[in-house]
């Protein structure tokens, strides 16, 4: 990347940064485990399911869980259980238990 390019880049990423409201340094990530108890029997014990239609949420990204979670509690994604497990949570609740999946290593192994 030239100069140009660069400086473009990093402005979009400090933009949307800032748009993403609480950052990674702002949570916490040991009270995200915590409240992430009430996600265990649907997505696992460390957020990968072992049912069928519930997506794993170990290893996803940060923004990505916010942003779902936050659409969930606003009405704007539906799912009958979601949509009443977000509705309550703080947007600090949201970023902890964001930062707790998105902080579980995830090692993707292909067959032999």
């Amino acid at each position: 990347m030239t100069g140009p390019k660069i400086r473009t880049a990093l402005g979009c990423t400090l933009a949307f940064a800032l748009a993403c409201g609480t950052t990674a340094a702002q949570a916490d990530v040991q009270a995200g485990r915590a409240k992430a108890r009430m996600c265990t029997v649907c997505h696992g014990e460390l957020g990968v399911s072992t049912a069928p239609n519930t997506p794993n949420l170990a290893g996803q990204p940060e923004f990505y869980l916010t942003e779902q979670l936050k659409a969930y509690r606003s009405g704007k994604r539906a799912n009958e259980i979601m949509t009443v497990i977000a509705k309550p949570l703080t947007d600090a609740e949201i970023a902890d238990l964001s930062a707790w999946f998105a902080s579980i290593t995830i090692e993707a192994k292909p067959p032999k």
